[in-house]
């Protein structure tokens, strides 16, 4: 096995790989486009990314998903928690940790994805 990531169903990929861009930064990687409509993305975040497919007018099934992101600085998790919590939930408070890492979790408005963030004070 080469790797694993998360696959993750959403109704408007477009939207969705736009607005998690914004926040998280990274590439996107289009890989599947139909009639204008985008079907299958990827948004590559440093050595790791997140798919994302189209729902097909299928009802999503509420699925939890999480996704947990190591950043990189204070500055870069501070960033990220703040522009999802703008519309989404704090389900865990921005705070330092005694494992050694300044953590905090979120879950967005757009498709109801956790969101759990560490960047570890080394």
């Amino acid at each position: 096995m080469r790797s694993a990531s998360p696959y993750v169903i959403v109704n408007d990929v477009q939207q969705t790989i736009d607005y998690y861009q914004s926040v998280l930064g990274g590439t996107i990687k289009v890989l599947n486009k139909h009639e204008g409509k985008l079907l299958h993305a990827e948004l590559h975040l440093g050595n790791s990314h997140i798919h994302f497919s189209d729902s097909y007018g299928k009802p999503l099934k509420a699925q939890p998903v999480q996704i947990i992101l190591d950043c990189e600085s204070e500055e870069e998790l501070k960033r990220a928690y703040h522009a999802l919590a703008e519309k989404g939930t704090i389900t865990v408070e921005l705070q330092d940790t005694f494992f050694g890492a300044l953590h905090g979790q979120v879950t967005d408005h757009l498709n109801q994805i956790g969101w759990v963030m560490n960047y570890f004070k080394r």
